[in-house]
């Protein structure tokens, strides 16, 4: 996606531009951290975790916020979903730090802070609750987002069980040689589709998939853009749930 994005800079004249090619993964494989906007807090499907003593949560908190303090956080690991987006924030960098790393290293991937915790939350205007917390249970459910298909009816789909359905993996035929393919899948990488419109067909289903979900979400809006029946896997593909058979170079 990086390397599109790229693309479309210096086509609409940017000189320029350079490229982080590895992402996002690379960043927090190494350990950075990663910050989630105040949108995406107050409106996303997300986990969000304060990790302040819980009369300070009483105090005032960001709502939808769940209380677990930091002492009691590595015993409450698994009460959290392995596939949320976790947030987390705390009343202090260095605590909030500690809970990214704990994380990260029990085997969250999706897991991100809040600019400047609570103070900074509140310097910005963020909206807050207070008074007692009435529970500290964890519900999370993944939304299916717009053009979005499931996991189960995906993995359907590569066993052959839906009918009048193509599945595109958009990923580059350099991953493709390294990783495999799932069996009934296409392989048509992310730039080449535009060009490719005319191999597709309009009286059939598209399923489109790549690595995390990000090029099949922009294959899948060119899709629709000219008409086709398309839907995307918003999910990695490394992650235990997507368990597809994979077909070996």
């Amino acid at each position: 996606m990086s390397t599109a994005n790229a693309g479309l800079a210096r086509k609409l004249g940017y000189t320029n531009v350079k490229v982080f090619l590895q992402g996002e993964p690379a960043w927090t494989k190494a350990g950075y951290k990663l910050y989630a906007s105040n949108d995406y807090i107050t409106t996303g499907n997300i986990v969000l975790i304060d990790l302040r003593a819980s009369n300070k949560a009483t105090a005032g908190r960001i709502p939808r916020s769940v209380s677990v303090p930091y002492e009691k956080l590595e015993g409450r690991m698994n009460d959290i979903p392995r596939n949320a987006p976790v947030v987390l924030y705390s009343d202090n960098e260095e605590e909030a730090l500690d809970a990214l790393d704990d994380m990260r290293a029990d085997g969250f991937k999706f897991v991100s802070l809040v600019k400047g915790n609570y103070p900074g939350w509140v310097a910005a205007d963020g909206a807050i609750e207070k008074g007692p917390i009435s529970s500290t249970e964890i519900h999370w459910v993944r939304k299916l987002g717009k053009g979005e298909i499931s996991v189960d009816e995906f993995k359907l789909a590569t066993e052959g069980k839906v009918p009048d359905v193509m599945i595109i993996d958009a990923r580059t035929k350099e991953e493709i040689a390294e990783l495999g393919i799932f069996k009934n899948t296409v392989n048509i990488p992310l730039d080449e589709i535009p060009n490719r419109l005319g191999e597709l067909p309009k009286d059939k289903k598209i399923y489109i998939h790549c690595s995390t979900g990000a090029r099949a979400d922009l294959a899948y809006q060119e899709l629709m853009k000219h008409g086709f029946n398309a839907k995307f896997l918003l999910l990695n593909i490394d992650d235990a749930a997507c368990d597809c058979e994979i077909i070996r170079p």
